[in-house]
């Protein structure tokens, strides 16, 4: 009977009653959601999925806990069907304790790990590159896992998307681009936001294969991701899939869409695929009218139940504020805090004179027979060239390709994979040409890395490095080339910033930021990289974030600075002794976590400060330092602690010019000057 039933409906009726219980959980829900939004019982934002379920209801019978799924904000039916439990769910939509994500990141967020819901973001087409990571650990572990990433076709036209398509058909990634196509992008129809007949003929285009496939017809859905995902497991990915469906809701709250109504809207209800479902389930006589109901029934006790629980848990607590930006919540800057850091232990073995491009090729080097799980991606970085500046030179041939991935020019999808693999336990280290070009992936390093261990409520960390490359100073470069901006990235809760003056400083810090669990930005000096050298010791060494150092003893001024800066320091110094002025001069070596205990400390005995740095004097980072100075130290200083940064300028291409808008030690000498006479 059973067998003669599958032949008839085309599908398992065991497997049709599971979607169809799928099915009515969803349902469930999102009635709940919109009953408690409208009676007031619940305030949080909504982005309904009503009438697009069948899709997860489906995919939930192909995949298993161990498959990697991401998704967007109008994805709580990803979630249900995924198995993320119902309590968690509503307590973290609800900003709860109990919720899976100490109600931290709401239901825009979720993450749950243990049902392989790896992330939710509000960002849309976001997820795509972040997939492929998860994707390629998944490849590069030789696992049998799915990594199936959804999102709107709205997203269709954002850039991420098509980054994160190139690189999956570049390197074969075991992914499903997972299109649900509610036919509006938001509050527009596709007629109106782009001319493509469809979505999934675009795989083409990148080197894989697109389907289009019925997503409110139950059975034709479950025949077509059968054979995709057999597919993926098989290796033949990645694949695109444009699954068909109705948004019968808003784009957010409660009720019906506004972009649609009448006869339209009413027909689209009534071939929703819970609807389908059950009438198929009815007419094949594979479930009375009674079965169907206690289904749904059980449906609404679960769903009620978790309710309960999740509004009975308690408020996240304002003492859960700074808990979970960091591993350590002592890294987390704030007024009065100045923790006291251990510097690091000096080490004894066989160095070598070597530039700093050296130095940092020999951490990774370090790094990738340390760890399994490191790997290097950027533009360029394999053998030949070893990277634009030679910082990965011979780290392919050593390794592999598998370890050390030149990648398409395409940031956004750099760091989204990166990020990705970093979910799940691997440590990779992405490399940015310039810093410049932090500006076109803002959004992953912002956005996801920085946020995620705090979105999540640690349920996730990002532990991954990005290299970045900073120019100024040299002359030749242009606007584009130059930029240090490292205040865009110490505005964002959850990162760390190195910045590195020298070669035996950069292999150091850049160990202690592959290792971190935490996401690093690790700067390096165009200007340094290939003009400066230093004896570098051979072996694994640390220098802890967040531990300055005395570079030069001094009585009547501190100056601190970082990256090349400090040299021009240092020279200033020299010039100033011949007047009689003794400097002292601190390199802060890493900028978050800041060791201000050392600032305070050296400023305590000079009473005078100057915070020197190459990007803009105007909204740069000294600023921040000089005033806590002259907070702390008020009633000590003989001057206000001061700073000198670039003019508010593009960089310019004339040397001419460059040379005299960012701080050399001509100006630092004239600028002391002019703070002694204060």
């Amino acid at each position: 009977m059973e067998k003669l039933l599958e032949t008839n409906l085309g599908i398992e009726p065991s497997v049709l009653k599971e979607i169809y219980r799928q099915l009515a959980r969803i349902r469930a829900v999102d009635k709940a959601i919109q009953a408690g939004l409208s009676s007031g019982k619940f305030m949080f934002t909504y982005w309904p999925m009503t009438g697009q379920e069948g899709i997860p209801a489906v995919i939930s019978q192909l995949t298993t806990a161990r498959d990697y799924m991401v998704t967007t904000y109008r994805g709580i039916h990803d979630q249900v069907a995924k198995g993320v439990p119902l309590e968690g769910l509503f307590a973290e939509a609800l900003g709860r304790t109990g919720g899976l994500n100490k109600g931290k990141g709401g239901s825009p967020h979720i993450s749950d790990p243990s049902s392989g819901s790896m992330l939710t973001t509000a960002i849309v087409g976001a997820g795509a590159p972040i997939a492929n990571g998860l994707a390629l650990a998944a490849k590069s572990r030789g696992e049998d896992r799915v990594t199936i990433v959804n999102f709107g076709d709205g997203a269709t036209s954002i850039g991420a998307i098509h980054e994160a398509m190139n690189l999956a058909g570049v390197w074969k990634l075991p992914i499903i681009f997972l299109c649900q196509n509610n036919q509006i992008g938001e509050h527009t129809l596709i007629p109106d936001y782009t001319a493509s007949k469809d979505f999934a003929s675009r795989a083409e285009a990148y080197g894989f294969k697109g389907v289009k496939l019925d997503g409110n017809d139950p059975v034709a859905f479950y025949k077509g991701m059968k054979t995709v995902i057999e597919a993926i497991r098989k290796g033949e990915g990645p694949i695109f899939v444009e699954a068909l469906t109705y948004r019968l809701g808003p784009h957010a709250g409660v009720g019906d869409t506004h972009e649609i109504s009448g006869d339209e809207l009413q027909a689209r209800k009534d071939g929703a695929p819970a609807v389908r479902a059950r009438a198929l389930l009815l007419d094949a006589r594979v479930c009375t009218e009674e079965e169907l109901v206690a289904m749904e029934s059980a449906a609404q006790t679960e769903v009620d139940e978790a309710i309960k629980k999740a509004l009975a848990s308690p408020v996240t607590p304002v003492s859960e504020t700074l808990i979970d930006v960091y591993a350590d919540p002592d890294v987390v800057p704030r007024r009065g805090h100045y923790p006291v850091r251990a510097a690091e232990v000096e080490p004894t073995g066989e160095r070598k004179t070597m530039p700093m491009y050296q130095a940092v090729c020999s951490a990774q080097e370090i790094a990738l027979e340390k760890d399994k799980g490191v790997f290097l991606l950027g533009e360029d970085i394999g053998d030949p060239p070893g990277g634009v500046f030679m910082t990965t030179n011979g780290l392919q041939t050593k390794f592999g390709k598998d370890r050390v991935r030149p990648t398409p020019i395409a940031e956004q999808s750099i760091i989204g994979a990166g990020l990705g693999a970093a979910l799940v336990g691997m440590r990779p280290v992405a490399e940015l040409m310039f810093s410049d070009f932090t500006a076109v992936c803002l959004d992953q390093i912002v956005n996801h890395a920085a946020k995620q261990r705090y979105m999540s409520g640690a349920a996730t960390h990002v532990p991954m490095t990005v290299r970045v490359m900073v120019g100024g100073g040299l002359g030749g470069f242009g606007a584009q080339h130059s930029q240090s901006l490292e205040s865009w990235m110490l505005h964002i809760p959850g990162l760390k910033v190195a910045y590195p003056s020298n070669a035996f400083d950069a292999k150091g810090l850049l160990l202690s930021c592959i290792f971190d669990e935490d996401p690093c930005i690790h700067m390096e000096s165009m200007m340094l990289l290939m003009t400066t050298k230093a004896d570098v010791p051979l072996e694994d060494y640390r220098i802890p974030l967040g531990v300055a150092k005395v570079k030069r003893e001094g009585t009547d001024i501190s100056l601190i600075s970082y990256g090349f800066e400090v040299n021009h320091c240092l020279a200033a110094a020299e010039e100033l002794q011949k007047e009689g002025v003794n400097a002292e001069v601190i390199d802060l070596r890493s900028l978050l976590p800041l060791d201000y205990h050392r600032i305070l400390d050296s400023v305590k005995k000079t009473r005078r400060a100057l915070v020197v740095h190459s990007a803009t004097e105007f909204g740069g980072f000294g600023g921040e330092i000089a005033s806590t100075i002259n907070e702390e130290l008020f009633s000590k200083l003989k001057a206000p602690a001061c700073r000198l940064g670039a003019d508010f300028a593009p960089i310019a291409y004339s040397r001419e010019i460059e040379m005299n808008q960012v701080p050399t030690a001509k100006s630092i000498v004239a600028r002391v000057r002019e703070v002694m006479a204060l």
